[in-house]
C-alpha cells in the first residue's frame, strides 16, 4: 500500500497554480535517496541518483532511452484580485472551477509572510435573496467573495497582511478510512500523481541499473492554468518515452455500469484519448498485457474532453509515446475528493511492471522504429 504519510503531506500541501513551494518541500521530504533538482517555476526533477542525472542529460551520449514519469503538482485555487472597502476579497480562479462549487466553503489565504488566514467564500442567506435571485440559479465569479472576518480594507491589509495577488486554496485536511480503504481530502488532482512518481521510482531504485530505460521524475507546475510547467520539464528532460499520472475525474455516479470508464475500486484508468492527445497503441497494448499478466485491475477510457500533460509531452522533440494512467478521484476541481487506495496501488504497480517489461523489442515497437 502507498505510504499514507506521503499521501497526507502531499495532498495537504498548499499549492495553487504558481504557488507550489509547499509541494516542492513535501516531495523533497518523501524523496528518500532520490536525487532532486528544481527550477524557478517550481518544477522538480527526480533522478535515481546523481550519476543517473548525468547519464540522462540531453547533451550526453545516452546509453539507454529516457522514460519520464510526469505528474503536475499544482491544484485549482484562487487569487485575490481586489480588496473591497468593507473588507471582502474579490477573487479570480486559478484553474477550472465551476462557480456553483465555490460558495459557502472554508478557504485558506496565504499572505506574503507565509501566514495562513482562514476565510469563508460568501453566500447570500436565503433571507436576503430577492425573488429574481431565488428564481435564477446562475452565479458569476464576481458575485463571490472571501470573508476573513474583517470589516474594512485597512483591517485586511494591515492586520491580516493580505494583499492583491495572494493565493487561496480549499481548507480541507486528509483522512483515511482504513475499514473501507477510502481516502478523503483535497487536491487528489494531482497530488496522487506526485505520490505515484515517488512510489514508482522508489520501487525501481535498487534495480535501476538493470532496466532498459533511465527513469526520470518530472513534477510539473501550473498544469491547471494551461499545462505550462510541462512545457519546461519536457524540454529539459527531452524524454524518449513517458508515463503521465493523473487524478482522473471519477464518472461512476454519472454513467451506468458498462459506460462509466473511471470508477472507484475498478483499477487504474488507461486513457486512450482526450482533447489533448491520441495515445500510442503499442504503449496501450503493453499496459493491457501487463494488467492481464500481473492481475492489475485497469479500465480503458476514451474521453471526449479533458486534457493532461500528455498533450505537451507527446509533441516534444521528434514526438514522444505517452501512456496516461489515472487514479479515479471523485469531485475533482472542487473542495473535497474521494479515492480508493487500491486504485492508487494499482496505478503504481502498473507503471512499475510496464517499466520492468520494457526491452529493446518493446521499446522499438512503442517508438515505431520498425515501420519503415
Amino acid at each position: 500500500m502507498a505510504d499514507l504519510k506521503m499521501v497526507e503531506d502531499l495532498t495537504n500541501a498548499f499549492g495553487p497554480s504558481g504557488f507550489e513551494e509547499e509541494v516542492v518541500q513535501a516531495v523533497k521530504k518523501h524523496s528518500g535517496s532520490l536525487y532532486l533538482e528544481h527550477d524557478a517555476m517550481h518544477n522538480v526533477y527526480a533522478y535515481m541518483n546523481e550519476d543517473a542525472k548525468k547519464r540522462c542529460m540531453p547533451e550526453t551520449d545516452r546509453k539507454r532511452p529516457v522514460l519520464m514519469l510526469d505528474a503536475h503538482s499544482d491544484e485549482v485555487g484562487f487569487m485575490v484580485q481586489n480588496i473591497e472597502e468593507n473588507g471582502l476579497l474579490d477573487i479570480i480562479c486559478l484553474g477550472g472551477i465551476h462557480n456553483t462549487n465555490i460558495p459557502a466553503h472554508s478557504v485558506i489565504v496565504k499572505n506574503r509572510e507565509g501566514k495562513k488566514i482562514r476565510g469563508i467564500t460568501t453566500s447570500k442567506p436565503v433571507h436576503f435573496l430577492t425573488a429574481a435571485e431565488r428564481a435564477d440559479n446562475s452565479l458569476n465569479i464576481e458575485d463571490i467573495r472571501i470573508d476573513v472576518g474583517a470589516s474594512s480594507r485597512r483591517e485586511v491589509m494591515e492586520d491580516y497582511g493580505i494583499a492583491v495577488g495572494d493565493p487561496v486554496m480549499p481548507d480541507v485536511k486528509f483522512e483515511y478510512d482504513e475499514e473501507h480503504g477510502i481516502c478523503y481530502g483535497k487536491a487528489f488532482d494531482n497530488r496522487l500523481g506526485c505520490v505515484s512518481i515517488l512510489s514508482t521510482m522508489k520501487a525501481l531504485q535498487e534495480e535501476s541499473d538493470q532496466l532498459a530505460v533511465e527513469v526520470v521524475g518530472g513534477f510539473a507546475s501550473q498544469e491547471e492554468v494551461g499545462t505550462r510547467g510541462v512545457q519546461v520539464t519536457a524540454q529539459q528532460v527531452l524524454p524518449d518515452l513517458a508515463i503521465v499520472f493523473e487524478g482522473s475525474p471519477a464518472d461512476d455516479f454519472y454513467f451506468r455500469p458498462g459506460i462509466a470508464q473511471c470508477s472507484l475500486k475498478a483499477g487504474t484508468q488507461i486513457r486512450h484519448m482526450d482533447s489533448s492527445y491520441v495515445s500510442n497503441p503499442e504503449f496501450i497494448r503493453l499496459a493491457q498485457e501487463i494488467g492481464e499478466k500481473c492481475g492489475i485491475k485497469y479500465q480503458d477510457a476514451v474521453r471526449r474532453g479533458g486534457s493532461t500533460n500528455a498533450g505537451k509531452i507527446s509533441l516534444t522533440g521528434k514526438a514522444v509515446p505517452v501512456l496516461v494512467l489515472g487514479i479515479p478521484s471523485r469531485y475533482v476541481h472542487t473542495h473535497y475528493n474521494f479515492c480508493a487506495m487500491e486504485d492508487l496501488d494499482a496505478t503504481v504497480k502498473m507503471a512499475v511492471e510496464v517499466i520492468r517489461s520494457l526491452d529493446k523489442e518493446r521499446i522499438d515497437a512503442v517508438m515505431r522504429r520498425n515501420i519503415l
